[in-house]
């Protein structure tokens, strides 16, 4: 038995006539054949759905993976389990006791070189639309009946349809400019300053956007999602903030509970929570509960998302891969 797995990290104008002729030349005769397909997955609604149909008319949805590599880091894929193995967050997950939901990916440094073909797709199309809203899906949706992949992915597609369109009046758009002072050369140049970034482009490096979830368990609360290049550190988080205590007996001295879940750097999940501080007094100052990985799991291997999502792929788990609606 000979099973075959074509990796496609290719331009989109290439994808149709290589995929048709895998399809006539390259295909097993006794074992299985799949095909991951990489981002960018077409260029806006109409090139996605084109792309779309296309590989539908050669491949069954059991043949085909389309990679998010955020979908294999560890802290995503533990989303799941925090969610729904822990009684302690389930009751409260909900528009009852949380605030608002920010998921944000940041970067330290532009676009290196790389300006000519990151203009083609901006900073939404690159990391918004795909790795933010991949995880505002698993942070959103309802418990799935089980963990097999079709059940967890129509409960992401639940999610997304209850999320009316962006209006440009929720969204904040940016590009970077240099900073003249900075010790990094890279820093001091800015994105237009990219000669391979075409001159005068208008194409965003930062975006903010505030989506809505209509249905009855987020009514009213705000999933802010940000991400951007050239900012003040590199970071990837999910903050869940809870509402404040009601009935406050201690003067206005209590901030607001948070959850936040570190996907990377230095992978970890910590709760802000207030308590009295230590000795004869009794104020009140913020602390955390703190769960980082290398500090707990200091023997702990934690594999590249690349290499956990090709394992699945070899095995034939769909689980952490985007189905086509």
């Amino acid at each position: 038995q000979a099973n075959r797995l074509f990796y496609l990290a290719l331009p989109p104008s290439v994808f149709k006539p290589v995929t048709s002729m895998l399809k006539a030349a390259c295909m097993s005769p006794t074992g299985w054949t799949r095909v991951i397909v990489e981002k960018p997955f077409g260029k806006d609604s109409a090139s996605s759905a084109d792309l779309s149909d296309h590989l539908q008319k050669l491949f069954s949805e059991e043949q085909l993976y389309r990679i998010d590599h955020y979908l294999g880091k560890e802290m995503v894929q533990n989303l799941i389990s925090l969610r729904f193995g822990n009684m302690i967050f389930g009751p409260t997950w909900n528009r009852d006791s949380i605030a608002s939901v920010t998921i944000t990916f940041k970067e330290p440094f532009g676009t290196q070189g790389r300006g000519g073909y990151f203009d083609e797709f901006g900073i939404i199309r690159d990391v918004m639309q795909n790795h933010l809203l991949q995880i505002l899906c698993l942070a959103a949706m309802e418990k799935p009946v089980t963990t097999s992949p079709d059940d967890i992915r129509n409960e992401k597609v639940k999610v997304l349809k209850a999320i009316p369109s962006l209006s440009l009046s929720s969204c904040v758009l940016g590009q970077y400019c240099g900073d003249p002072d900075s010790d990094h050369p890279d820093a001091r140049l800015g994105y237009l300053e990219d000669p391979t970034v075409p001159e005068g482009s208008s194409c965003p490096t930062f975006a903010a956007a505030v989506l809505k979830i209509n249905n009855e368990r987020w009514d009213g609360v705000p999933f802010m999602l940000k991400c951007g290049k050239a900012l003040d550190e590199r970071k990837a988080e999910v903050r869940i903030q809870y509402k404040d205590v009601p009935g406050d007996i201690f003067n206005g001295g209590t901030v607001r509970n948070e959850l936040v879940i570190r996907v990377q750097p230095d992978e970890s999940v910590y709760v802000k929570v207030m308590t009295k501080t230590p000795g004869m007094s009794f104020n009140l100052q913020e602390t955390e509960l703190d769960l980082t990985y290398k500090s707990r799991y200091k023997d702990a291997r934690l594999p590249e998302a690349y290499e956990r999502l090709i394992l699945d792929v070899f095995v034939g788990s769909q689980m952490h891969f985007v189905r086509s609606d």
